[in-house]
């Protein structure tokens, strides 16, 4: 196999090489003066297997277009079998329309992606499983769950609540609650605007207890803040910890979580992370990524490593 990385996370892909017992390939990544991207392969890619790992965080527009001409690019230096790693699946919450004149922006970005000569697709945790329907090529639904469930097993136990902090992560908590045996309060949201959300219900006892917020992932931090608020209102203990699969922390998000009583945000890797003054423990997803990888080249069964849920 040949493996390639984009800027999104190269650290994470060279995790992933040095578990696969390889090397990432060589390429270009440069900008022309007018500001065009320039990309191209130094490696012979002709018959090979090629994985391109590339997650597209913001800038999304960006990284999605460069894992666009990183794919062109080997296709056309005759790759036998083209795979996208995108560990973090950018505009997966758009996956429909939240007005009646808005684009699906997950579609438009799913077709994008097979445009480009992809011949299959690897993600974690997507926002939305009905966002695998977009895509006009195999999707490999890959989940940090278990990884990091084990990472906080040692803060589950009889006094603890695992805290779905909308109606969208209830499937996702409810995955965790099996692992850890501990139940599940979920919070019903509405959201405002982008970054701004208020509480309707919270559904389950959460008084007295020490709160596990479970989600796919954490940007502005509005959902987060507006949960844990309501968790403390209704006599939760002020000692919280967050997990998420992608640890986004855009800007507001420090401020916005800063002041809140929480000793332990749990996150992976999928997308590299910034110093951000706050408690972060990052579990890798390198190891999981490997094996897919691994299996995938030599055409082994990969159900045990999927999400079907």
């Amino acid at each position: 196999m040949v493996l390639f990385s984009g800027s999104a996370n190269e650290a994470l892909a060279r995790a992933v090489a040095d578990r696969l017992g390889t090397t990432l390939a060589a390429r270009v990544l440069e900008r022309f003066p007018d500001g065009e991207l320039r990309v191209e392969v130094n490696a012979s890619v002709r018959g090979q297997r090629v994985y391109v790992v590339q997650p597209t965080q913001p800038p999304a527009e960006s990284h999605v277009f460069e894992l666009l001409l990183l794919g062109d690019a080997c296709r056309r230096a005759g790759a036998a079998r083209l795979t996208a790693v995108v560990p973090y699946f950018g505009y997966a919450r758009q996956d429909r329309r939240a007005t009646g004149r808005g684009p699906i922006a997950a579609r438009v970005a799913a077709d994008v992606i097979a445009t480009a000569g992809f011949d299959a697709v690897m993600v974690v945790d997507l926002h939305s499983r009905a966002t695998e329907g977009f895509f006009s090529v195999p999707l490999e639904h890959l989940s940090a769950v278990t990884l990091l469930a084990e990472a906080i097993r040692s803060r589950a136990h009889e006094g603890s609540v695992l805290v779905a902090p909308d109606l969208g992560a209830a499937k996702l908590a409810d995955r965790y609650s099996r692992i850890l045996d501990i139940p599940v309060a979920t919070v019903h949201k509405r959201r405002v605007s982008g970054g701004e959300v208020t509480v309707r219900q919270l559904v389950g006892d959460v008084a007295g207890k020490t709160p596990l917020i479970v989600d796919d992932m954490l940007s502005t931090g509005g959902t987060v803040v507006a949960a844990a608020r309501a968790l403390l209102d209704a006599g939760a203990t002020p000692d919280i910890t967050v997990v998420v699969t992608h640890g986004l922390f855009s800007p507001p998000a420090s401020q916005a979580l800063r002041d809140l009583p929480i000793t332990k945000f749990l996150t992976t890797d999928s997308v590299p992370q910034a110093h951000t003054g706050l408690p972060v423990q990052v579990v890798s997803i390198a190891p999981l990524l490997a094996e897919v990888i691994r299996r995938h080249a030599h055409d082994e069964s990969l159900g045990d490593l999927l999400s079907h849920e």
